[in-house]
């Protein structure tokens, strides 16, 4: 009798588990494909892979819910966040007193600075924005250094792009004097990745910090709060500097 018990009591727990796992909440998750190494779509896999889904993956895991990341254009992620489309900005965003009055922010996962490239036929060892007057300078659409390049006295001309990518080209082909991008990212694909005709300028001193945290709908407090929590124990646990080591991104 208690054999018989004890099966059909570890049989109410297996069915119990399967049926929690079955109904495991997903949570979607908007990211842009075109900021390597924090957030960018694989070929070799034509999945999204990066510093932010690591983490976005690892928060999940930690809170209990199954995440499904979906490839977003950096302009558009708002906007997705607002309609419904996803549930959480996991990407190379920016926390601002600007983005914060339409969304609300986790506490801070990476902080780090704009780096600056050039044509590597250009050996100037620029210091800082002033040193580029009379230049014609590049940055991405919906970043964080766009206001204060376009504020920036001196500089010839901004231009607007929409990808990174898009950025190093160009300043390769001799059709941009300068861009200026997120640190890491700019260090990922200038140097790790060996860009021909292109100088990662390393006497540049950054000047605007940016501060990269989760992103939730305003008012989402719960889910704010949840991911918090999440990413406190990552951050103690080591997994967000073990995720940082593997992608090569210094704090």
């Amino acid at each position: 009798m208690l054999h018989k018990t004890v099966k059909s009591l570890l049989a109410a727990a297996l069915c119990a588990a399967a049926l929690s796992g079955a109904h495991a909440q997903t949570v979607k998750v908007g990211s842009t494909p075109t900021a390597v190494p924090f957030n960018f779509l694989d070929p070799k896999t034509n999945t999204l892979q990066g510093v932010m889904i690591d983490i976005a993956n690892a928060v999940g895991k930690q809170a209990g819910f199954a995440v499904e990341v979906t490839p977003i254009p950096f302009a558009s992620l708002v906007p997705a966040l607002q309609t419904g489309k996803i549930d959480i900005i996991a990407s190379a965003f920016a926390k601002t007193p600007q983005r914060a009055e339409v969304v609300d922010f986790t506490q801070l996962v990476v902080e780090y600075g704009e780096a600056l490239i050039v044509p590597a036929k250009d050996q100037t060892d620029y210091k800082s924005i002033a040193d580029l007057k009379g230049k014609t300078v590049g940055v991405q659409i919906g970043t964080l250094y766009v206001e204060p390049l376009k504020s920036a006295p001196g500089l010839k001309e901004v231009k607007m792009y929409e990808t990174m990518s898009d950025l190093v080209r160009d300043v390769a082909l001799g059709r941009l004097d300068a861009a200026f991008g997120d640190g890491p990212v700019i260090s990922y694909q200038v140097r790790t990745q060996g860009v021909r005709n292109v100088r990662y300028v390393e006497s540049y001193q950054p000047s605007m910090p940016t501060n990269i945290a989760l992103a939730v709908r305003k008012g989402d407090a719960e889910r704010a709060r949840q991911l918090d929590a999440a990413i406190d124990a990552l951050r103690q646990d080591g997994t967000i500097a073990a995720i940082m080591k593997k992608w090569g991104v210094s704090r």
